[in-house]
């Protein structure tokens, strides 16, 4: 970890330019510990803050902050600037800036003019200089880190924005429940039924471990299937689900193939649950289920007046260069995933004939709008089904900005897969997509499933666990 309460000595936390660039309040984030910040890391930040990109605000963000600490300084930089009462005052260590000509001998096979050999002769400086403390590089550039590994000295990654070290301990929202789960829960119990649904107070010691709108099952002897509605202390209420994969409860013509996408389309048919988030492998049905269940809303129940799709637009393979056109235009080639799924369910209406179809087909694109997120800023969503697809991509902060821009009535959808993600220097425990999952869950309106099995066909299904 990058800094830990326990440690009994200060250390000294050298940071790459990289490190500001993707976390400039990364500065109040080593808690006790002082921080370095090499001249050539200002050089760095310096060349990248011009540009609308996410990498140049936060550079510029960054240069504020230093501009802050510094101007607030009471004694010379050289014995460093306290960082108490800044950001909040969770930092308490001190801020060192190279103040002076460092020509640090590195082998060589080091070419000297470059930025990250010149930061990694600080950090040997620094190394030999305060040998009673540990100097600890923090990059998020791994051949950074491998060159400061190959000279003996220690480097880190920067942890602070990963919400998991191991996704494996992500919150499925989904809970199977023991054998013996109503032996040691039915004491006491109390069923009655509203609007449809049978519920059940029951009282025991799993109760204390649930979140609201957790997805609890049980498949033997008998199938149960139920959602957390209450949870206080070791009482809990649970109300059963509707059946969605019966024909008579689809949903625009799609019924559920499996477990996970039952509690899915639960989840996004569930008007008090404004925000869902479905995690999945390729071919799971998420985009499918969301679509199915907007379209059943908002053309149907009247719940919502249209449906906005949004996504981020990192390319696979090369660029193509830039695209033509209106902003619909311009989405439309990200957007191939939408017109497949519109193509499905509009198939699913047998008996309209191909006209109907045909109407139907333009009456479902007059009421979904794509939009970019370039222009997301300001805005705000009134009674709007919005569906933020390949959300994996998304930085925390992106995310932040996307669901902030909800307004009443407005219901938001994130779908992605965190084994894919595209965008430089995000992980699976730094994705904006994890992060509202950990931090929304057990929010009485929020709603997540991670959906496990592949229903596209048997050659995707193949292909995901083959290759």
């Amino acid at each position: 970890m990058v800094s830990r309460k326990s440690a009994k000595q200060c250390k000294l936390f050298v940071l790459d330019t990289n490190v500001l660039m993707h976390d400039p309040t990364s500065l109040f984030r080593f808690e006790e510990h002082d921080i370095y910040l090499p001249m050539m890391t200002l050089e760095e930040l310096d060349n990248n803050k011009k540009g609308v990109s996410e990498v140049a605000r936060n550079a510029r963000q960054a240069s504020r902050f230093l501009d802050e600490i510094v101007s607030g300084a009471k004694n010379g930089i050289e014995d460093g600037i306290s960082l108490k009462g800044h950001r909040g005052g969770s930092a308490s260590g001190k801020l060192f800036l190279q103040t002076e000509a460092i020509s640090g001998e590195l082998p060589a096979n080091f070419p000297i003019g470059k930025a990250d050999n010149q930061i990694l002769a600080v950090v040997m400086h620094l190394h030999r200089q305060q040998n009673k403390r540990k100097v600890i590089l923090v990059s998020k550039d791994i051949n950074m880190r491998i060159k400061a590994r190959a000279l003996d000295l220690a480097a880190e990654d920067y942890f602070n924005d990963k919400v998991l070290e191991d996704t494996d301990l992500l919150y499925t929202g989904t809970r199977e429940l023991a054998a013996d789960f109503w032996d040691r829960h039915s004491k006491d119990m109390k069923s009655w039924q509203d609007a449809g649904h049978t519920m059940y107070r029951l009282t025991g010691p799993l109760s204390s471990n649930l979140f609201i709108n957790e997805l609890v099952y049980q498949e033997d002897p008998k199938p149960f299937y139920a959602l957390v509605k209450e949870q206080s202390g070791d009482t809990m209420v649970l109300q059963t689900l509707k059946d969605y994969s019966h024909l008579k409860n689809s949903v625009w013509g799609i019924t559920a193939r499996n477990r996970e996408q039952n509690f899915a389309l639960n989840l996004l048919m569930n008007k008090d649950i404004d925000f869902v988030s479905l995690l999945g492998q390729a071919g799971t049905g998420k985009t499918l289920l969301t679509l199915a269940a907007a379209l059943q809303q908002t053309l149907d129940q009247k719940l919502y007046s249209e449906i906005i799709v949004t996504r981020v637009t990192v390319p696979v393979g090369e660029d193509i260069g830039f695209l033509p056109g209106t902003e619909l235009e311009k989405m439309s080639p990200w957007m191939g995933a939408l017109e497949d799924n519109l193509d499905v369910l509009n198939k699913t209406d047998e008996e309209a004939g191909e006209w109907g179809r045909a109407a139907t087909q333009d009456l479902i694109r007059s009421r979904i709008k794509i939009k970019a997120l370039n222009f997301m800023r300001g805005r705000t969503f009134l009674n709007k089904f919005l569906i933020i697809d390949e959300a994996q991509n998304l930085t925390p902060k992106q995310m932040k900005t996307l669901i902030t821009r909800a307004g009443p009535g407005t219901k938001v959808v994130c779908l992605g897969n965190i084994a894919q993600i595209d965008t430089p220097y995000l992980t699976e425990g730094s994705s904006g997509l994890t992060y509202v999952v950990d931090r929304f869950k057990g929010w009485p309106h929020n709603g997540h499933v991670t959906l496990m099995r592949g229903e596209r066909s048997r050659l995707a299904d193949y292909a995901s666990e083959a290759l």
